[in-house]
């Protein structure tokens, strides 16, 4: 029997290619990889999410900013806006909470990165890359979710296909 809380941990130094940290494997999963083809392992990445080096950067500076670079950040998503559901970005200073995605990035000589996700927003966000865009009119955090079916035109909410 799978416990009910699911943590994932990893530890990302070095990026890929497409300038995010990979979605780590969830460690509760870890036992049931073996001898499972790549049908469960895209399920695996359906629960997770993917962070850009430029968003890890700037939740870095933005808990040192604030004081509490042990802090963590927490994503989600919350019923309403004009399309449906609303993105949530939040800073949490408690520990996660049991069944929380709980996401690390570490580099040495850097305070540790944490991002978290309830296990009901993972549904809605597994797949993603949180980014952190920068332009002359926009600076914020970005989802890139393939999950997404629509947007308003103030870009966030959304609904899901």
């Amino acid at each position: 029997m799978q416990s009910s809380e699911e943590t994932t941990t990893t530890t990302a130094a070095t990026a890929t290619d497409s300038g995010s940290h990979p979605a780590p494997v969830a460690t509760a999963d870890a036992g049931h990889a073996h001898g499972e083809g790549a049908g469960a392992e895209a399920t695996r990445a359906k629960r997770t999410l993917a962070v850009s080096d430029a968003a890890v950067e700037a939740i870095r500076a933005q808990l040192a900013k604030r004081g509490t670079p042990e802090g963590a950040i927490r994503v989600g998503i919350r019923g309403g806006g004009c399309s449906g559901f609303s993105y949530v970005i939040e800073f949490e200073d408690r520990p996660p909470r049991s069944g929380d995605l709980v996401l690390e990035f570490a580099e040495p000589g850097k305070a540790t990165v944490r991002v978290l996700c309830d296990k009901k927003s993972i549904i809605y966000l597994g797949g993603s890359v949180l980014d952190w865009e920068k332009t002359l009119m926009y600076q914020g955090f970005k989802f890139k979710n393939p999950q997404e079916a629509s947007r308003c035109g103030c870009g966030h909410s959304f609904t899901v296909a």
